[in-house]
């Protein structure tokens, strides 16, 4: 996902992507024990997605 487009989300609904992030990503790790991923990359960019939203709430609730 682009910063931009989850600045424009509420607090509210990025804390509920980034739940949902972190099943995706408990799946693929998952997924990776048992050598069923095609794509071990596709870990790192949810890491990466959790990250941006985490930063993007902590740039709102500073704001506040």
């Amino acid at each position: 996902m682009k910063a931009k487009e989850l600045r424009a989300m509420s607090v509210a609904d990025l804390e509920a992507k980034a739940a949902d992030l972190k099943k995706d990503l408990f799946f693929l790790r998952m997924q990776h024990a048992t050598n069923q991923l095609d794509n071990p990359v596709k870990i790192a960019a949810v890491k990466k997605d959790i990250a941006r939203i985490k930063t993007i709430i902590r740039e709102k609730e500073t704001a506040i």
